[in-house]
């Protein structure tokens, strides 16, 4: 162990691990160790964090829940943070804005806006994963998009500093956005529109359903691999291209949706990689579209 690591770890005591798998981090459960792993206890001491290691030249990866995150076989060098149950608390601040931690999952998002009698956020219970990176992707399904609903964001810098970004500080495009790499997010603000729980847990469910029926469940998966084209949808090209059977190791194509690639039991991150690779190149030769991914794939190249 280096100095800087001895020094890190003496500081951060338990909330910082050297070498720490990460296949359990992610819904694939696959990838290698991070150098530095490092899960905050409050916003003071991730602060404290990312001062102590401005001037390490350290490369800064966040992990949210880990739903759309393949992480490769070797690893990650440098940092990843990871935001716990500390940043997942959700507050009403009036009747139809929710105040909401960056690791709160979306679907208790959905569900206490239900609660309060809030509409227009039941989209979010069909969507995988945490508020931060709903927000750094721009996640949404069945005509919604989280930033159709977002006020504004609070985020520290790289060197600890706080900020808020207010909605049309942001450009927001298909499954993306401008907010810098660098930047880690805290909390959003979102805002609703006032119905009756009852109108609002009907919605919820008819999504939930209709999630149910086109989507896998309880698989080792990283969600929609592909970004839908503006002409066709991502399943339909891999169909049609004759790619939905394709296989590599224990790295296969879901049966009921072929976006969906899935760890089989014992895959390895370079199974999923290739099989997305050979989807691509099989797609662009048959029809000229070049797929971009959904999905992050993070770490070290071997």
């Amino acid at each position: 162990m280096n100095i800087e690591k001895k020094y890190l770890k003496e500081k951060f005591g338990k909330n910082l691990i050297i070498k720490e798998n990460l296949s359990k981090y992610n819904w694939f459960n696959l990838g290698g160790p991070a150098d530095i792993f490092f899960r905050p206890e409050n916003k003071d001491q991730l602060k404290d964090f990312l001062q102590n290691i401005k001037n390490l030249n350290l490369k800064i990866n966040i992990i949210g829940a880990g739903s759309n995150t393949l992480i490769r076989d070797s690893g990650i060098k440098g940092v990843v943070i990871k935001l716990g149950s500390k940043f997942s608390q959700i507050k009403l601040i009036s009747n139809n804005v929710l105040e909401v931690g960056a690791a709160t999952l979306d679907k208790k998002v959905s569900d206490f806006a239900k609660e309060n009698n809030i509409s227009n956020m039941e989209f979010l219970s069909c969507i995988p994963g945490s508020i931060g990176g709903a927000i750094i992707m721009n996640s949404g399904c069945y005509g919604s998009e989280i930033s159709q609903i977002l006020i504004s964001i609070k985020i520290l810098d790289q060197f600890g500093n706080e900020k808020e970004l207010k909605r049309d500080e942001i450009e927001f495009f298909y499954r993306g956005c401008n907010i810098p790499k660098e930047y880690l997010i805290l909390s959003a603000k979102l805002k609703g529109t006032l119905s009756s729980k009852k109108l609002v847990a009907k919605k919820q469910e008819e999504l939930i359903e209709r999630k149910k029926m086109s989507q896998p469940s309880r698989i080792k998966t990283g969600g929609s691999t592909f970004k839908n084209h503006k002409h066709k949808k991502a399943w339909e090209l891999i169909k049609e291209s004759g790619c939905d059977k394709f296989s590599i190791g224990d790295a296969k194509i879901s049966e009921k949706h072929s976006n969906f690639f899935i760890n089989n039991g014992n895959a390895k991150t370079s199974d999923v990689e290739q099989l997305i690779n050979k989807v691509k190149k099989e797609v662009y030769n048959k029809t000229g579209i070049n797929l971009e991914l959904e999905i992050k794939i993070i770490g070290n190249e071997k």
